[in-house]
């Protein structure tokens, strides 16, 4: 199906989408963080108050951007409704960019205000005068905390802590003080069409710079009404509560939570989910009936001691994406919180979801059927379309699907065909039932004598190794077969051996499969939502 065809159910935008759901339960909590609750009507009236000081007191119109550069605190969630409020366009900017990486994004993206977290302030005084940035708006981290407690936080995450290093930014506003400007007048209601744009979201950029894609209303819209009926699905009440430790920079992240708000529903927001101590922390506060990870973050949490005393008795549904989920880490999460993962599958030119395994038909191992609204099918090399259960490259289609990439024409053309199907840069095999299995990353198989290699499957196979935490593996150069199998991996046990861990690769992995070099580390490079940098691990040789 596409665009003209989708029920859009009368939906013209997501601000209007957020609002009804704040003026139906303004009495219920949107979002949490820290022990800090906001609720619907808390939600209503800052992001009130912050649009209109966006409109006021800076030059931007609708249609400009405004770069978030922030963990998951509940100033963001204010910010994205105010920016929506205001005809602004998103700009989310993942908190942990270097220098270089943050310049590209606000010079590509000509963002003119941006709000920062005042932990990362230092690295945006290093390239501000190199960017459109007109106006900076710095928040601490407990800034819509209650006031004795927000100034507590606050003082023992700078002075304590010590995470908030020294920053000099002329001009630049607190989000505090923008808030009281805004109070000082009425926001003006932008009545945004489907057509118009909600964000910019930016690649990772494993290929090369970061693109921005153009994602609209109508691409969130329809995700929001694709994904309703998966969340009602597994819901007991109308007060279910989701923890999101993935940052909300993340499209997966990003639309999740704003579904659940749309829905009425609870949002955890977790600032570090590295820190598995404060996450289990916050979990134990609240009486969770959903969980949204990644592999590596289910894997860690099931290593985790406190995290097995949590009381799980409430939680019906999890969510994995992101990255491929193993059968190993699917396993333990089940045995230890006895909930099945729910795998989904999306990108970020698809706002995110393009595949889902619905409750009722859980297949672990593959990434579902089709959302509504949505068609798929796999092509060869040629563009042919192939015939159910063979490998090719997987293509989709469907009212998420981006409007194409921020100012880069070309590359929108090589992304997207003329008749709308948008190339997934996966391997993947579609069976008679319509299930998807993901095969790998074009662009990470291993040819071994003309045979190809997935890591994917490599990864999924040694994760089950008794004694290893996590692994990766990737082709490295090779006189005798063009490639090799390397495998870099996290033990559990220091006796593990290198002979030990190709003993087990031979026992399961047919023999041009086993890896040939096997790297030990203390852990493996991830980006900040978990999901482990392929690309980066022989920076670790």
């Amino acid at each position: 199906m596409t665009d003209s065809v989708f029920d859009f159910q009368g939906h013209t935008n997501v601000t209007d989408m957020m609002l009804e759901t704040c003026a139906q339960y303004p009495h219920k909590t949107a979002f949490s963080c820290m022990g800090q609750n906001l609720t619907f009507a808390e939600l209503d009236q800052y992001s009130q108050q912050f649009a209109s000081y966006l409109q006021q007191h800076t030059n931007l119109q609708p249609g400009d951007r405004i770069a978030l550069k922030m963990p998951n605190i509940l100033q963001y969630a204010v910010a994205i409704l105010a920016a929506l409020r205001s005809g602004m366009v998103i700009v989310n900017t993942n908190p942990l960019y270097t220098p270089r990486e943050l310049e590209h994004q606000l010079k590509d993206s000509g963002a003119k205000v941006l709000v920062v977290y005042a932990g990362m302030a230092n690295v945006v005084e290093q390239v501000i005068d190199r960017t459109d940035v007109e106006q900076v708006i710095v928040t601490e981290i407990a800034d819509m905390h209650r006031p004795i407690k927000g100034f507590i936080v606050n003082a023992i995450v700078k002075h304590v802590k010590k995470m908030v290093p020294a920053f000099n930014l002329p001009g630049a506003i607190t989000f505090k003080q923008a808030l009281a400007l805004g109070k000082q007048h009425t926001v003006q209601p932008f009545a945004a069409q489907l057509e118009g744009t909600v964000a910019l979201q930016y690649t990772g950029g494993t290929t090369g710079v970061s693109k921005g894609a153009v994602l609209l209303h109508s691409n969130i819209v329809a995700n929001l009404l694709q994904l309703t009926p998966l969340v009602q699905a597994t819901a007991t009440s109308d007060n279910e509560i989701i923890v999101m430790p993935l940052p909300l920079y993340h499209i997966f992240a990003f639309t999740v939570s704003i579904g659940m708000a749309r829905l009425g529903h609870h949002t955890v927001l977790v600032p570090n989910p590295r820190d598995l101590k404060s996450l289990v922390k916050e979990m134990s506060t609240v009486k969770f009936t959903a969980f949204a990870g990644l592999n590596t973050l289910f894997n860690g949490l099931c290593q985790y001691a406190d995290f097995k005393t949590l009381d799980f008795s409430h939680l019906t549904t999890t969510i994995s994406g992101g990255m491929a989920l193993t059968h190993t880490a699917a396993d333990q999460w089940k045995a230890v919180t006895g909930c099945v993962i729910q795998e989904g599958y999306g990108l970020t030119e698809t706002a995110p979801a393009v595949s889902f395994n619905e409750a009722h038909n859980i297949h672990v191992g593959s990434i579902g059927t089709v959302v509504l609204g949505t068609e798929v099918k796999v092509v060869d090399e040629q563009g042919n379309t192939l015939a159910n259960g063979s490998e090719g490259e997987l293509l989709v289609r469907g009212p998420q699907v981006m409007a194409g990439y921020w100012n880069a024409p070309e590359a929108t053309a090589q992304a997207i065909d003329s008749d709308g199907w948008f190339k997934t840069g996966d391997i993947a095999t579609i069976n008679d039932e319509g299930i998807i299995h993901l095969v790998d990353r074009i662009k990470d198989m291993i040819i071994v004598s003309g045979f190809n290699v997935y890591p994917n499957e490599i990864d999924n196979v040694m994760s089950a190794h008794p004694d290893i935490l996590e692994c990766a593996s990737v082709g490295v150069p090779s006189d005798a077969t063009g490639e090799a199998v390397k495998l870099y991996v996290v033990a559990k046990d220091s006796s593990l051996t290198q002979d030990g861990v190709i003993e087990f690769a031979r026992q399961h992995l047919t023999a041009y499969k086993v890896p040939k070099l096997i790297a030990f580390h203390d852990e493996l490079p991830k980006t900040p939502v978990g999901k482990i940098l392929r690309r980066a691990l022989t920076e670790l040789d």
